[in-house]
């Protein structure tokens, strides 16, 4: 049975049933109550801190400034507020897990006050909040030398105001990723890709998100910063040689190996677990003489199994320690002095700015962690110089541009993520909800040329095609790129690539450019074609068979590359003989595949590679019709592992390693069948490829 009851609240009555039924409630007598615009009342998401963006009274109304305050169910948390710009306000909503019911109160000086303390203008919003920690978190970690303080730089009166210790670069460098998240979250669902994020290793700690819970003693579940002792002192950190922004330097990729190996051994990563760990430098120190941050780099990308971003602390005294701060750091006009701290890449002249460059900086080296290349726009370029427009309504002057900052600040004028890095996180595993398909099989993307009535080219996979990127000579940042829909929570698995159409998306001066290629596939794959005029000509791929039909060559799996690598290439002689029946597959392997045998019912074989290692037979039901549809592969440099997939949708054991390289499954198109192999082979199989025909 369900129970409602009235509840008064600050003058407003609302009708609950039971908490998650409640409904968005406002005090109907105030045309002024704020209104959120940013999220649907009743939403559900996966992140703590929910950053918002709402309204005062109507677009009619005469614009007013003031400030919202944001107050959680029962006090779980502290109330915050935050400044109202000609009627418009921003602000960030810290969550509990389950539902939570957000009041929202105004004022401002230019309304004449109540005579009671209840705000005449508030409203209701509800949000629900399900922390995902199913799926791997992106984990942060503050790196010192063996031999660290565990201080940063800062101006003397901060330092005085506030210190510089550990303990505080613990909550700048928490508060500030729990920026990115925010940030990343509202770019997502404004992508149309629903409210999905990266999340972090939790903890439950003493809180430091409020201010106002440091020493109460208030335990909370936060965001874990982990401290990791490198083996290296704080000179060895701080080599001048090693510094990324000295020009003499000489070592200046040491640090992020540094940082690696560091990480490594505080993790004690095993084999085959990814690990995403953005890294904060605190021994970064900005050195007056020589005009450079020694112990600072900024680079993101991939170490084996892991993602890892680096940067340094010069600019951590301008973050926010806590959400009260936030709004207040990014309108902090404090000049920076370089007597005592960095004016990075001349661009962090006040305290607002320099947060926005430690900290957009950093999120743009976490996104070469989660695979974002450099873009033509947006964080991946170097947009993030305006990321204080996110979280403010009104901008302070700016000394990077020596004028006054924007009046009011929209949507449409903050900083974003570019689409193509949506899309990347659209599949990445780390910003996965519960309603995806499992990803976690074959993402492998592969491309096949085909008739040209059929195309010309083809991609295939298993997981769907999700967007190819167009790069025409001398673009080395995606301009054009075209998107595949989601359709019953399926993408394609099979679409055609035709060269005009793709030229024809181009500007004019470069359709007639060599045109690489990437198609990136749902499952998180992506496959390069270098010269996609080279991979539609269909004379480079075809192959008569003896009966005169035309077959293709797939796209191609290892480098042949091993020292001896001969090519070699069989057509099945079931594929154009109608008498000829294929009865089994002998594949010889040992930690590699060696070669592929295919034995007929007149005891004939055609061999593929060579015979090496040890025979396994993979016999074909042939009473039941069952034929040779392709093959799983593991593949790097050479062949490491084979299973054969049939027809009646069976599957043979892994032969040779079935861990090596990565994965990918090779089956025709649709309209097409297997007619052969083509490849190469040394000292094992370092070449393989499909040979279709219709």
């Amino acid at each position: 049975m369900t129970c409602s009851a009235e509840i008064q609240t600050q003058g407003m009555t609302t009708t609950s049933s039971n908490g998650s039924g409640s409904h968005l409630s406002a005090n109907t007598s105030s045309l002024l109550a704020p209104r959120v615009l940013s999220v649907s009342d009743g939403s559900w998401v996966h992140q703590q801190v929910l950053l918002v963006y709402g309204q005062i009274g109507d677009s009619s109304s005469r614009p007013l400034d003031g400030m919202v305050t944001v107050n959680h169910y029962q006090g779980r948390f502290p109330a915050t507020a935050w400044p109202v710009s000609d009627s418009y306000f921003k602000a960030l909503v810290h969550l509990e897990p389950g539902w939570n019911r957000i009041r929202l109160d105004f004022t401002s000086p230019k309304l004449s006050s109540s005579n009671t303390s209840i705000s005449p203008h508030s409203s209701f919003f509800n949000v629900n909040y399900l922390p995902l920690v199913q799926q791997p978190p992106l984990q942060l970690a503050i790196i010192l030398g063996s031999d660290s303080p565990g201080t940063y730089d800062v101006m003397p009166d901060r330092m005085q105001r506030e210190g510089n210790g550990l303990e505080l670069a613990i909550k700048k460098f928490r508060m500030s990723a729990y920026l990115w998240q925010a940030f990343t979250g509202e770019q997502m669902n404004r992508n149309g890709f629903g409210r999905r994020c990266f999340r972090f290793e939790d903890a439950w700690e003493p809180g430091t998100l409020s201010y106002q819970d440091w020493g109460t003693g208030q335990f909370r579940t936060q965001a874990k910063v982990h401290i990791i002792r490198s083996k290296k002192t704080v000179a060895e950190i701080r080599d001048l040689d090693r510094a990324q922004q000295y020009d003499k330097g000489t070592k200046k990729g040491e640090l992020f190996g540094i940082a690696a190996e560091a990480v490594k051994d505080y993790f004690k990563t095993q084999p085959g677990q990814k690990q995403y760990v953005s890294c904060l430098f605190l021994d970064s120190h900005w050195d007056t003489k020589a005009k450079t941050i020694r112990g600072h780099a900024a680079l993101g990308g991939g170490d084996g199994d892991l993602q890892l971003a680096i940067f340094g602390s010069q600019a951590l005294q301008s973050y926010p320690s806590s959400i009260e701060e936030v709004w207040q750091s990014f309108q902090d006009c404090t000049r920076t002095d370089t007597a005592f701290v960095a004016n990075d890449c001349n661009e962090s002249g006040s305290n607002w700015e320099a947060a926005n460059i430690g900290i957009g900086a950093h999120l743009h080296e976490t996104g070469h962690l989660f695979g974002c290349p450099h873009q033509e726009s947006g964080v991946m370029l170097r947009d993030y110089v305006t990321l204080n427009r996110t979280f403010v309504t009104r901008e302070s002057f700016a000394t990077r541009t020596k004028a006054p900052g924007q009046r009011l600040v929209m949507p449409d004028d903050e900083c974003r993520w570019h689409r193509l890095d949506t899309l990347r996180f659209r599949f990445h595993p780390c910003f996965a909800i519960p309603i995806d398909d499992n990803l976690s099989g074959d993402g492998s993307v592969q491309v096949w040329t085909v008739d040209s009535g059929q195309g010309g080219v083809i991609a295939t996979s298993k997981s769907g095609i999700a967007w190819v990127e167009l790069y025409p000579e001398g673009d080395d940042v995606c301009h054009t790129w075209r998107e595949w829909p989601e359709v019953d929570r399926q993408y394609p698995r099979q679409v055609a690539l035709t060269d005009s159409e793709l030229r024809g998306m181009l500007p004019k001066e470069k359709r007639n450019s060599r045109l690489k290629v990437e198609v990136y596939s749902a499952g998180g794959g992506k496959h390069v074609v270098e010269d996609f005029s080279q991979l539609a000509n269909q004379k480079n791929a075809r192959v008569r068979f003896p009966d005169g039909r035309w077959g293709y060559r797939g796209s191609k799996l290892g480098y042949s590359q091993m020292k001896g690598s001969e090519p070699q290439e069989v057509l099945l002689e079931s594929a154009h003989i109608q008498t000829k029946l294929l009865l089994s597959v002998r594949v010889w392997h040992g930690s590699n595949v060696d070669g592929l045998e295919f034995i007929y019912e007149d005891s004939t074989s055609q061999m593929f590679g060579k015979r090496g290692g040890k025979p396994s037979d993979f016999t074909l039901d042939t009473r039941r019709g069952e034929l040779l549809m392709g093959f799983s592969l593991r593949a790097g440099l050479w062949i490491d592992g084979l299973q054969i997939l049939t027809s009646l949708g069976r599957k043979s054991e892994w032969y040779g390693n079935p861990h090596g390289g990565s994965g990918h499954t090779l089956i025709p198109p649709r309209g097409y069948t297997l007619g052969g192999i083509s490849g190469s082979c040394g000292p094992w199989i370092d070449g393989f490829s499909l040979i279709i025909i219709r």
